[in-house]
Formats: structure tokens, sequence, C-alpha cells
């Protein structure tokens, strides 16, 4: 099934658009966020075509999860979570033996409409989810989410370094979403703040699986 060539989404940049059909990349181990950059190293046949697809046909890949079990048909079409995120390719670095390093660039959560199999790769129709005007959170909220944060972070070894993962002059959307991904959270429980409703329900759902982390911690030291 072919879409109607020339339709396309906007997302929440007016200046690029996001056609309906995009290459889908699962992935075992990466949940992606908007206004996040990610660095992917390619390898795989399939997914070296769809790099060079992607490239000459809207510039968009689909991040998704894939779902538990995933191992026993990884080279077919295993399972994976509806709700991923688009990027933007805005960097393609070929190397001599075919294998390429790419950078996306974070867009806007989707929803998957109806999935395809007609090229080596996956491929969706896709509803997008962008977060609008909306995405912004009360000072309280944001407060709390620095507080917790930071207190997490000075329970790490690394707590010093992390901090220089984040910048705190940036707006709500991309505070959450770094947050989302630096943290040593699971990819299931990425993907559980992936498919929160709302910049806001995201924020709370980061905030109670700090505080959870912090309690493992204290729970830890009294074991201790």
């Amino acid at each position: 099934m072919q879409t109607e060539r020339g339709r396309h989404h906007r997302d929440h940049d007016s200046s690029f658009r996001v056609p309906d059909r995009i290459p889908v990349f699962p992935l075992p181990n990466v949940v992606f966020f908007p206004k996040i950059y990610l660095p992917l190293h390619i390898f795989e046949p399939r997914y070296r075509a769809m790099i060079a697809d992607a490239a000459a046909e809207g510039q968009c890949i689909g991040m998704a999860l894939l779902k538990e079990g995933w191992e026993h048909d990884y080279y077919g079409n295993p399972p994976i979570f509806e709700v991923g995120c688009v990027g933007r390719l805005v960097s393609v670095r070929r190397l001599p033996d075919g294998r390429a390093n790419i950078l996306l660039q974070g867009l806007s959560r989707y929803r998957i409409h109806e999935q395809f199999y007609d090229r080596s790769y996956r491929q969706a129709s896709v509803v997008l989810q962008p977060s609008g005007a909306e995405a912004a959170l009360e000072s309280s909220v944001r407060s709390d989410l620095l507080r917790l944060m930071d207190e997490y972070l000075e329970t790490r070894e690394d707590g010093h370094r992390s901090r220089g993962l984040f910048r705190l002059d940036v707006g709500d959307e991309i505070l959450v979403n770094s947050l989302s991904t630096y943290l040593d959270f699971t990819p299931l429980e990425k993907q559980f703040l992936l498919e929160a409703d709302s910049l806001l329900q995201q924020a709370r759902r980061l905030s109670d699986l700090i505080q959870f982390k912090l309690c493992e911690r204290d729970g830890a030291k009294g074991w201790g």
C-alpha cells in the first residue's frame, strides 16, 4: 500500500515536514526523545539501505523500541512499541566499507498507524503527537525536578561529570527530555516516560522514577 505522494505531516517546526510514511529503526536499548540529538553507527545492510532512502526521500527516521522477545526474530520484523520518536537526519558520514555514522535530531513523538514490509527494512504510517504550546511546567514542578536531579546525582560516583550533560538554562521540554535520556533508567522506564500524555505527566513520571531510585539507594545503605 502506497501513501499519496506529496502528503505530509507538520511537526512543531513549520519549516520542516514529516512524510506520512517513514522508515522505522527498531533497537532493543534506545528510546529517543524530541529535541534531543542521537548519534548512531549504521552497519547492517538493510539499515544502510534505510539511510540511503531516508536521505533521498524525506530526511526522517522513526526510532522505536523492540518489545521483549525480539531476539527470536531480530532479522525479521519483531514486535515494537507503537509510540516512538521521529528524527530528522541532520548528518550522514559514510565510511569506506559502507557503514555510516549518522546524527538524528528529535522532532516529535509519533504513534504507528500501519506498518509496511515491502522493503528490506520496516516502514510505517504514523500520527504525530507533538508537545505543542502546552509544553511548559509550573515553576514549582521544574524546581522540584531539579532538586531531585541534584539529590540523585549526589549519590553517584560520576555525579559531578554527569551534571555536565544537563544545562539548566533550557526550556522545560528540553530539560525533561534530557533527563529522560541521560539518567540511567532502563529502556522500559524510558519508554514509560516517552508515552506520557503531556510534558507535565512526563515530568511527574520522571520525578517518581528518580525518587524510586533514591529509595533503592537508601534501602541498599540500610542493608550495608
